[in-house]
């Protein structure tokens, strides 16, 4: 077969990675052995193409054949998938009058070293330089140090070709920007149109974190001896603990906070999640937290996704029948909360 028939065939043939069925040798005997052996492929993936890429670069207009003779110690296929990965990408366009390429200047300037990053290391926050990858950063200087990008990219872990977790982290951390309270509610949908690499897992891991962080920031702020003198003590106490019913949610819940005799904060306890009716809030189930909790009082606490925290008639009745059964059972309901953004109110100094 001569060489022109050659580059035709390969030309057509699917745009494989041309480097990667080469080097891929792994000791999987030596604790280790696997992953510094897939840094040290990497690398010599990146070598063998930034070394081609200048030849080409330099050149405008590229002739297979010339690129080849620049690089006679290289195989002759890595060189020409090289280059027709360059042409399905619209970075070079081919001269068919005489066999040869030019660059695509409608493409706009070609980066060597940007488009070998993304093939090499875009789905590889590992294989990329120690002060872009954000786990190592977190080690090296802390936690608190990170930007909010980086701390995203740590959630998203990994990215796919072409978009690394790093880039994506930028990205939503940009589309964020003074609103990342914002973030805790937003779909998986809206997260995908954002960046590519926010798939299914992503998603989960981001929304699993910002939860986990959510619940330990509320124990620090509840930490301690919490008194309920009135009110205003209630609303505040239901803002801090339940702050996420404010914003996140999409349905009602119903929660209660169990106090001992002095009306302190003993602990918090989920009733119910739905639409509020006195027909699904059963004294049973209230009132079975309270007494596992040997509770003196309780407080009501169910928020309205609306925003708008004006008590419905339901509400009302809710409130009644659980403070006749409170009464039968020597447990006060002391005030019924309901949690609304931006604002919260007793349903007792309405």
């Amino acid at each position: 077969m001569d060489g022109m028939s050659r580059d035709k065939k390969l030309l057509n043939e699917p745009d494989a990675d041309p480097a990667s069925n080469d080097d891929h040798s792994t000791d999987s005997n030596t604790p280790g052995g696997a992953t510094t052996n897939r840094r040290s492929t990497d690398t010599s993936r990146y070598e063998r193409y930034s070394v081609i890429l200048d030849t080409i670069v330099a050149e405008n207009s590229v002739e297979i054949d010339s690129v080849k003779n620049s690089h006679p110690s290289e195989k002759p296929a890595f060189i020409t998938r090289t280059i027709n990965q360059l042409v399905t990408e619209g970075w070079l366009v081919r001269e068919v009058e005489h066999g040869r390429y030019v660059w695509n200047q409608s493409r706009g300037e070609f980066d060597p070293k940007k488009w070998l990053d993304q093939k090499i290391f875009g789905v590889q926050i590992k294989a990329a330089p120690s002060q872009d990858r954000p786990r190592e950063r977190l080690l090296e200087i802390g936690k608190e140090n990170l930007t909010l990008a980086e701390l995203v990219a740590i959630l998203i872990r990994s990215g796919r070709p072409g978009e690394s977790a790093v880039i994506a982290g930028q990205k939503v951390a940009k589309a964020f920007q003074g609103k990342m309270d914002r973030l805790a509610s937003a779909g998986r949908g809206e997260l995908k149109s954002i960046s590519s690499a926010i798939e299914k897992t992503a998603y989960c891991q981001i929304m699993a974190g910002i939860e986990l962080g959510r619940r330990i920031a509320a124990l620090f702020e509840t930490k301690g001896v919490i008194k309920i003198a009135g009110s205003e003590d209630a609303i505040q106490f239901c803002e801090r603990r339940f702050a996420r019913l404010a914003t996140d949610t999409k349905q009602e819940e119903f929660h209660i906070v169990t106090l001992d005799t002095k009306n302190q904060v003993i602990d918090t306890h989920q009733i119910t999640v739905g639409t509020l009716d006195a027909s699904l809030v059963h004294p049973r189930e209230v009132f079975r937290a309270a007494i596992k909790d040997a509770a003196s009082s309780i407080l009501l606490v169910h928020n309205h996704p609306s925003g708008d925290p004006t008590p419905s008639k339901e509400d009302h009745a809710v409130t009644n029948r659980l403070s006749e059964c409170g009464k039968t059972l020597g447990i006060d309901v002391l005030d019924h909360i309901i949690i609304g953004h931006p604002r919260s109110v007793s349903i007792h100094t309405c």
